[in-house]
């Protein structure tokens, strides 16, 4: 069966990316986790340096009795120790500590703070009206319970941008420590998940640009810079340029962005990930305020839907005093970040954050192509939270040594398994038998689906070229491939057929054991009909049910990739919500299991072990019990534990076995031709006379007279006796095997209802 299928399958899932060739750069200069893309590598969040050599985190430590983890630099890290589940913060850390860099770069670990388990964030959400005279304590305690991400709700989240919201307020005088705090919450609420963000309270975010301009801070998901434009007698126009560098990792940091002033240009480097510049054509005082925000789960679009987990950066620009500057332009680059190897840019639009419509808009915007192709340029005319909406198209990319093997593989299968369905129907005279309808019915589905692999598993979009749009406008979807209704129809033709093929090599082994263990008496009355309606119909309802179900609610990429047409795999992890899962990665397992039971008990018992109602008059060689053994392998499946053994967590050890799984499932095929039809007598004496005809017609065409020439005595004795030896050579005979004992057995049993 062909392995490329599963290949495909495992490499779309980002934690099983085995099939296609990591770059040697990647494997030998990266270490610790880190990727490598394009002129570095990209390293976790706790590496950073040019090889993410650079330890980037505090180590495991006890303060006070409470027990911390690992904790990154710039984070607070909650402790092991949860409240009480009798306090109102029941499961929440009892106490957080700060991992904190030094400006000499050493890392230090501050005193852990203490978590009030009695205290919500719903409780510190009503102490609004309190604020002015305790918003270091209410800060302190917001940031506190925001310190573990995973654990906060929506609602959570709603109450600690509103403590957040008031904090920033200038109305509630709130101390400048109260703010910094604020900052930390605000990178901390960046690291929840992205379902827990509602857009009910989406308006109450906007207003952290206005309030975030009078220092420089960094926090690992937020930064916050301001500039003191020139105070001169007589102002004069002004330009003013923010750049962010890449980092090591996705952690942000004060080495990473810089503002300069009177820069008439953009200036992008190799390093640059996005740039800004403001151009004022009128005289300004005062402050510019840049906010960074490392992803935009603030920004929750009802136009724009995210399907992927590329997080896209959004740069809020403000003057200092919530004022539109008149005559304004806006010159912005980003670089798309973005996994190059599934996916291709198509086409993006320059936005802003409309506050009075709670989403995104280009009004006064457009794009503003460059000379640099690796940037995406923008253009606005006025000053506000910015970003750079992107659509991507399928890399429809597929490993040429693979495919070539999968091609070859499925080939050769396809004529061995036709020729061996055709032996099987046309020789039941000479066999004196009727056919073998169970083992027909495993080598007819096994060819069906070769042939849909070979002619449909990939994608038809793979050919065709979408132009890319030159409007500005916002796309749907930042992943939207057109619709292909025939690769839905694939898809659910190679689940049904891989299905029964995996389903007959059960009931094969099923009629085995039953003969075997029966000592070859009749099969139950209607059992071969039995047999059949489960080989053919459990798949079909296990097809239907799942097509039923997901196609609904998700679509049809819920249902199949779009990669390949082949079964979804989640991206997100979620495997007990995926179709590959339950339709068909459950059954297959339930029945390799079911097809490893009966084979020990043949085993034992019937090749190696003593029946007395089985044995033959003549003794069986080790040699011959290995080859029945190999062919039960064969025909039972067992070939794809290959792919369970692919999911081990060596790159190479899965290089190794994804070789291993294409080449021997692609060829199944071929080895049960071999092994079920090449071996048999009927097939061998076909042949037997089949070469001699041909040697006969070969015999009677005249040759040419040759030359006469000098010929050594040796070598002239061996070509007078090459006719006598032609005439000599058989196929050698051999004995019956016990897969002609089972075919032969089964179809005497078939014939007698």
């Amino acid at each position: 069966m062909p392995g490329l299928a599963l290949c495909l399958l495992y490499n779309l899932a980002a934690s099983l990316n085995v099939c296609l060739t990591y770059p040697s750069t990647s494997l030998d200069f990266c270490e610790n986790g880190g990727t490598w893309e394009k002129d570095g590598c990209i390293c976790p969040e706790q590496w950073k340096g040019l090889r993410c050599t650079i330890v980037n985190f505090c180590k495991n430590s006890t303060y006070d009795n409470f027990h911390f983890g690992i904790i990154t630099v710039g984070k607070y890290g909650p402790s092991i120790e949860k409240c009480e589940s009798n306090t109102a913060n029941a499961g929440f850390p009892k106490a957080t500590r700060f991992c904190n860099m030094t400006v000499y770069g050493d890392i230090i670990l501050e005193n852990a703070s203490k978590v009030n388990c009695d205290q919500t964030l719903e409780s510190l959400a009503a102490q609004v009206e309190n604020i002015t005279e305790n918003s270091l304590e209410i800060s302190s305690e917001t940031l506190l319970l925001t310190s573990d991400a995973n654990m906060l709700t929506a609602q959570d989240i709603s109450f600690a941008t509103t403590v957040v919201q008031q904090i920033f307020n200038t109305s509630r005088n709130a101390v400048p420590e109260a703010k910094k705090i604020a900052v930390a919450t605000v990178s901390q609420l960046l690291d929840a998940k992205e379902d827990v963000f509602q857009l009910q309270f989406r308006n109450k975010t906007m207003n952290y640009s206005l309030s975030l301009m009078n220092e420089s801070l960094f926090y690992p998901n937020i930064a916050i810079q301001s500039v003191a434009l020139p105070t001169e007698d007589t102002p004069q126009p002004v330009t003013v340029l923010f750049s962010v560098q890449r980092g090591a990792n996705d952690i942000l940091d004060s080495q990473q962005t810089y503002i300069e002033i009177n820069e008439k240009e953009l200036k992008p480097e190799d390093k640059t990930e996005l740039q800004i510049l403001i151009n004022t054509t009128q005289s300004t005082n005062g402050k510019f305020g840049f906010v960074l925000y490392q992803n935009n789960k603030f920004f929750q679009s009802k136009t724009f839907t995210i399907r992927s987990n590329f997080s896209q950066r959004v740069v809020a620009c403000k003057f200092s005093d919530g004022e539109e500057v008149p005559n304004v332009s806006v010159e912005m680059i980003f670089k798309p970040k973005y996994n190059e190897s599934q996916f291709q840019l198509h086409s993006y639009a320059c936005v802003f954050w409309d506050i009075t419509k709670d989403d995104w808009d280009t009004y006064g915007c457009q794009k503003k192509p460059n000379n640099n192709s690796q940037f995406l340029g923008c253009q606005c005319n006025h000053t506000t939270s910015f970003a750079a909406l992107m659509s991507f198209d399928y890399n429809y990319s597929y490993p040429d040594s693979l495919d070539i093997i999968s091609k070859i593989g499925c080939g050769l299968s396809i004529a061995a398994l036709a020729i061996t369905i055709i032996f099987q129907i046309v020789t039941r005279k000479l066999r004196k038998t009727s056919v073998t309808w169970v083992f027909v019915s495993l080598c007819t589905s096994m060819l069906i689906f070769n042939i849909l692999f070979l002619f449909g598993i990939e994608n038809s979009n793979k050919n065709s070229n979408r132009s890319s749009e030159d409007d500005n406008v916002i796309p749907q979807h930042d992943i939207n491939p057109p619709e292909n209704h025939t690769c839905t129809v694939m898809t659910v033709l190679l689940h049904y057929f891989l299905l029964v093929t995996l389903t007959w090599t059960c009931l094969n082994a099923v009629q085995l054991c039953f003969l075997l263990l029966r000592a070859m008496k009749p099969l139950p009355p209607h059992f071969t009909l039995f047999l059949f309606l489960m080989g053919w119909g459990i798949p079909a309802i296990i097809v239907s049910l799942t097509v039923g179900i997901i196609y609904p609610l998700k679509g049809a990429l819920g249902y199949r990739q779009e990669i390949i047409c082949w079964l979804a795999v989640p991206e997100d992890g979620n495997y007990l919500e995926s179709p590959w899962l339950w339709s068909f990665i459950l059954p297959a397992t339930i029945i390799l299991i079911t097809n490893a039971v009966i084979f020990i008990i043949i085993t034992v018992k019937v090749l190696w072990g003593r029946n007395e109602n089985l044995q033959s008059t003549k003794k069986s060689s080790v040699m011959k019990k290995i080859l029945s053994m190999l062919s039960i392998v064969v025909v039972f499946g067992f070939t794809w534990i290959l792919g369970y053994l692919m999911l081990i967590d060596d790159h190479n050890v899965k290089i190794i076995f994804n070789y291993l799984f294409c080449i021997f499932n692609t060829t199944q095929g071929l080895q049960i031709f071999v092994l079920y039809t090449v071996r048999t007598k009927v097939f061998q004496n076909k042949a037997s006379d089949i070469f001699n005809s041909m040697s006969s017609t070969i015999g009677r065409i005249k040759m040419p007279s040759p030359t006469k020439i000098s010929l050594h005595s040796e070598v002239y004795e061996m070509i007078r006796s090459l006719p006598n030896r032609i005439e000599c050579f058989r196929l050698l005979e051999q004995s019956p095997t016990i897969e002609e004992t089972f075919l032969s057995e089964s179809d005497q049993s078939n014939s007698r209802y």
